[in-house]
């Protein structure tokens, strides 16, 4: 059986389009240990297919030469034959090296792939087909137009590096999976007082304000939400307890939980809430990979680069001229592309998920 070390990406999003890498390694009999940081190990513990989950305590950005090579000398002596480094540059190099894993494969990326003995072209990775082509909803989108370019997949991104030891499986790419045993989900809802029927809002985006659904529209969801008969909870990081805490307040009863759960909390109850709705961020990778009826709000991102888990998740997309551009703020200041996503249509789309789910349930 071969012993693999995954270097996890350093952003909970990416971690979760890693899962299907680590589903096609582990159905070629590799056990898998995931190297990853605090903020990522939560994830990493729900992932079938890991075996083992040991945190790096590494600051962002930091190079911390010292902890890395500490780190890689407690791991020199496990038998690592291989080590698939997910990161592009060369912090995320480091440890596999240090630690003489005889193969490192990774993205060429900074450095033209330093410190790796498996260098791959990103342009010469075959792209491998998604179990289910998402279909962006009908409400919002319009067609694509072939002159903007596409950014690849970013679970076909990550998963082509099996192709290049063996394990890649032409055709069908899995979906991202997580799983929480259903006991441990039901316990952490109790502790945070929460009913059976409940909506989790994720209004926050760390990458910037350009692809943060307005606050306004969030608290008329929110409002919507219990008028069927929910009640809402807002999850997200400390920094995002000032948008929670103004949905709160004008959806009254709904419960911020912003800065209030470690993130293994949340996602225990992502895993049991009654659907979700977010903005292109980490939470709504969670809960869509963890099967929960999921709404992504896209506007400066495109969905065909970073999608939810196909489950039970669907995206909003107005795909105006100017999106996607990527960038952390709007560079016209008018955020069209996630204002005119409306909080009607928003529910809609959600109530659509959740009674799928129902009827097949």
């Amino acid at each position: 059986m071969t012993r693999v070390l995954l270097i996890a990406p350093q952003w909970i999003g990416d971690a979760v389009m890693a899962q299907p890498l680590v589903a096609l390694l582990a159905r070629g009999g590799a056990t898998i240990t995931a190297l990853g940081l605090p903020s990522v190990a939560p994830v990493l513990r729900a992932m079938p297919g890991v075996d083992e989950v040991i945190e790096a305590p590494f600051a962002h950005g930091r190079l911390d030469f010292a902890l890395r090579r500490q780190l890689a000398a407690q791991l020199r002596g496990r038998g690592f034959e291989r080590a698939y480094v997910l990161g592009n540059n060369i912090k995320s190099r480091l440890v596999p090296w240090l630690a003489r894993v005889p193969r490192r494969i990774g993205y060429l990326g900074e450095a033209h792939g330093l410190l790796l003995t498996d260098r791959v072209d990103p342009a010469d990775a075959q792209a491998i087909k998604a179990a289910e082509p998402m279909a962006l909803s009908p409400v919002s989108c319009r067609v694509p137009r072939p002159a903007r370019a596409l950014r690849a997949d970013m679970r076909a991104h990550y998963a082509a590096l099996a192709q290049f030891t063996g394990e890649g499986a032409e055709g069908v790419l899995p979906e991202p999976v997580l799983s929480i045993p259903s006991h441990e989900a039901l316990a952490v809802r109790r502790r945070f007082g929460l009913p059976q029927r409940w909506i989790a809002l994720c209004p926050g985006a760390e990458y910037g304000p350009a692809k943060q659904w307005p606050v306004a529209h969030y608290a008329a969801l929110a409002v919507q939400a219990q008028q069927a008969g929910y009640a809402v909870a807002v999850l997200g990081a400390p920094r995002d307890a000032a948008v929670g805490a103004e949905i709160a307040d004008h959806a009254t009863g709904s419960v911020n939980l912003c800065g209030a759960t470690r993130m293994e909390e949340a996602v225990a109850l992502l895993a049991d809430c009654s659907g979700a709705v977010s903005n292109d961020s980490g939470l709504m990778h969670v809960a869509a990979a963890l099967g929960r009826p999921t709404l992504g709000l896209y506007g400066s991102t495109d969905p065909r680069h970073t999608p939810p888990a196909a489950h039970r998740s669907a995206t909003l997309w107005l795909h105006l001229d100017c999106s996607p551009c990527f960038e952390r703020t709007c560079p016209l200041g008018h955020l069209h592309c996630l204002r005119q996503i409306t909080p009607n249509a928003a529910w809609d789309e959600l109530e659509r998920l959740m009674t799928a789910e129902s009827s097949v349930d």
